[in-house]
């Protein structure tokens, strides 16, 4: 049965480069993971609030190198590649952002990100969330992201609407936490949707 539409992305859009460092124009820099970010890991991870809403924890850098491995692994493939989010001065880790569930044909993905416990109340998932927005739709091509997150995050449904993403539902009873299922709030932005501000000016990635 022949198909009736054209690819929105083509396999190879992404792993034909080298993953980019994208700056975020204010501060910060996504960059691609590296072996010496373990031990930053590992304590981000030691944070009870990592446990509540992110439902894994680390119990070793030794486990922190691994995860590290397959990140570094993921632009390869795809489907899930993942960024470091640094401070621009000094290089200190303040959370990570990464885009899930890629599906190329439809130029669809979903972003996720968290922030480490010190670099909270600074709007770093926000920052990041843009800058990643920004480079998936002006850069790459993506027509849609989705960000989900869970009910009782309230932190996150802020994230969610200052970088634009529109609620667009409930999905009920849709992720595992460690204290049962949780209601999961799917917000999502389209290419040409335009933020309160006109949308996001960030500045264009570069290789690494």
């Amino acid at each position: 049965m022949p198909i009736l539409t054209s690819p929105v992305l083509t396999a190879g859009v992404l792993a034909r480069t080298e993953q980019p460092v994208i700056p975020t124009g204010d501060g910060l820099v996504l960059r691609p993971w590296q072996e010496g970010d373990a031990p930053a890991v590992y304590a981000a991870f030691q944070d009870p609030l990592m446990h509540r809403f992110h439902g894994r924890s680390c119990e070793s850098e030794a486990e922190a190198a691994g995860w590290i491995t397959r990140w570094r692994q993921a632009w390869a493939g795809e489907r899930e590649p993942q960024w470091a989010v640094v401070e621009e001065a000094g290089g200190h880790l303040v959370g990570r952002v990464a885009l899930r569930q890629i599906e190329l044909a439809d130029g669809m993905a979903e972003l996720a990100y968290w922030t480490v416990a010190r670099a909270r109340g600074r709007d770093v998932a926000t920052r990041s969330a843009a800058a990643l927005t920004h480079w998936a739709f002006e850069e790459i091509g993506f027509h849609r992201l989705e960000l989900m997150h869970s009910t009782a995050n309230e932190a996150s449904c802020r994230v969610a609407a200052k970088a634009g993403f529109a609620p667009e539902g409930t999905r009920r009873k849709a992720y595992l936490h460690p204290d049962g299922w949780h209601d999961m709030h799917l917000h999502a932005r389209v290419r040409g949707d335009r933020t309160r501000g006109g949308g996001p000016g960030a500045p264009q990635a570069r290789p690494v």
